[in-house]
């Protein structure tokens, strides 16, 4: 069964152009919004059946043989590294349109007001990003700025000159036994605004300096604490972002008059190499 006979569009209220515009204003205000996608690859959509994917992982570094050297530990890599099956969570906000506005929309042209469904788009781009920033500690999910075995070094004073640049050299510094360039720098709003200043005597802003040093571009998120900061490797052989059931809608049915929709998704974050992330922590 398809998982639009599961929406149940065709119970809906709404007509197929109403439905078309509703889910595009869903996707689109979600797309605007979600930070890690744009560091994360996608592994699917796999349909909505699929509830658990396999992680394998791998916490340390790898050396390859050479030549008729033994191969180390005997065993091949998929038996050197952890893996487990890990469910992929549903995540959901529900909205109500009222008949009267549907009514009104078909008996005399008056525009659907989709703002219902677009907070609740809101709502799941926010729960998303949650969840591959911080992962879900009671499902055993760890998030990029979560995952142990990450790498992790000071993140220092932000408000001195040019320190937010040593610290992201730093954290560079670290990756670079392991992870080749370019990488990718997530910022909280808060230390991404200490980083327009000017350093040295050329006029160069320390986030333009940043971003020519890197080469993956800085991300910045409202869904980050205060001070966080972490420089990334990314590519989907470190982490990607499992996805069963991508951003829909569907109809709930009606109730008393009213007519409910879900906005909803099932995503899972899977951190691969937890030694392609660094997160600058401001205790150690």
């Amino acid at each position: 069964m398809s998982l639009e006979s599961f929406l149940d569009e065709e119970s809906s209220p709404l007509t197929p152009e109403e439905w078309r515009q509703m889910h595009a204003h869903v996707v689109d205000v979600a797309r605007r919004h979600l930070v890690g996608r744009r560091i994360v690859d996608l592994f699917g959509p796999l349909g909505a059946g699929v509830e658990a994917i396999g992680l394998t992982q791998s916490v340390e570094r790898q050396r390859a043989s050479l030549d008729d050297e033994e191969q180390i530990d005997g065993a091949p890599l998929s038996r050197r590294m952890a893996r487990s099956p890990k469910s992929i969570p549903v995540i959901h906000r529900d909205f109500t349109l009222h008949w009267r506005e549907i009514a009104a929309a078909h008996d005399n042209g008056v525009p659907l007001d989709f703002s219902p469904a677009v907070e609740a788009a809101l709502a799941c781009a926010r729960r998303e990003d949650e969840l591959v920033f911080y992962g879900d500690e009671s499902r055993g999910v760890p998030g990029l700025l979560t995952a142990p075995g990450r790498v992790q070094v000071p993140l220092g004073d932000w408000r001195a000159p040019s320190e937010g640049l040593s610290a992201v050299v730093r954290a560079a510094e670290a990756l670079q036994h392991d992870n080749p360039l370019p990488y990718a720098l997530l910022l909280s709003p808060r230390l991404f605004s200490m980083l327009h200043r000017v350093f040295g005597d050329g006029g160069t802003l320390e986030i333009d300096a940043i971003r020519s040093f890197i080469q993956g571009g800085v991300f910045v998120s409202n869904q980050l604490e205060l001070e966080t900061a972490a420089l990334i490797a990314p590519g989907p052989h470190n982490f990607d972002l499992a996805v069963s059931i991508d951003l829909s809608v569907a109809y709930l049915g009606a109730e008393e008059m009213e007519h409910p929709f879900r906005v909803l998704e099932a995503v899972l974050p899977r951190v691969k190499r937890p030694l392609a992330i660094c997160t600058l922590e401001k205790t150690l």
